[in-house]
């Protein structure tokens, strides 16, 4: 899930994390956030992943990584135990995302959150004038493998948020190599040209 294409993403959640600070990456993949983070910003930072395969990967790069699934481990987790909760690109993946988001924020004093945009152009395109579910960059799955259960675009989530009374502290947009800040007056164009959402709540 988490390859070289998504590098930009990494960076951008980063930025958005301050040095030193306690981090919990859930569904880390193989730890290259992790890694980057531990490198770049010194920040303690814990893993939570179900695969195997990626659990050692993080093992043999030294990263602290429990093995899980978010959806039933999450409640091991005191409330408030990290600065910041990660989920990159996992959410539209859970059967229940509702229950997880509201997890992270018990566990988190912040979270962040990044999801493949559903809203993006070409992915509207492909429905609209082909009539096929849409396989892209950021959604690389055919529709009969893919591990997406809840698809959503930028503006749901930010309208989510809105409904449950979330502070939405900073969203930001990411297109190729390029990113921008969503705001409520932009957000319809936004949604409309950003591959990718990472949106920092709490």
């Amino acid at each position: 899930m988490k390859n070289l294409k998504m590098k930009k993403e990494f960076k951008v959640i980063a930025d958005l994390l301050p040095h030193n600070s306690r981090v919990l990456d859930v569904g880390c993949g193989d730890g290259s956030l992790m890694d980057l983070l531990k490198k770049k910003k010194n920040i303690e930072v814990r893993g939570l992943e179900l695969n195997q395969d990626n659990v050692q990967q993080c093992i043999h790069k030294g990263l602290p990584v429990i093995q899980g699934n978010a959806e039933t481990e999450l409640h091991q987790f005191p409330d408030q135990s990290f600065d910041f909760v990660v989920l990159s690109q996992t959410l539209q993946a859970f059967y229940k995302p509702e229950k997880v988001l509201k997890d992270l924020l018990r566990i988190g004093k912040s979270v962040i959150i990044s999801i493949p945009n559903f809203g993006y152009w070409k992915v509207r395109a492909k429905l609209l004038f082909f009539g096929e579910m849409p396989v892209t960059k950021t959604l690389p799955n055919t529709w009969y493998n893919t591990p997406n259960l809840h698809m959503c675009t930028i503006k749901d989530l930010f309208n989510f948020c809105d409904e449950k009374n979330i502070i939405i502290k900073k969203v930001v947009g990411v297109n190729e190599n390029k990113t921008s800040l969503i705001k409520k007056r932009n957000l319809e164009i936004k949604n409309l040209f950003s591959k990718l959402g990472i949106f920092l709540i709490g």
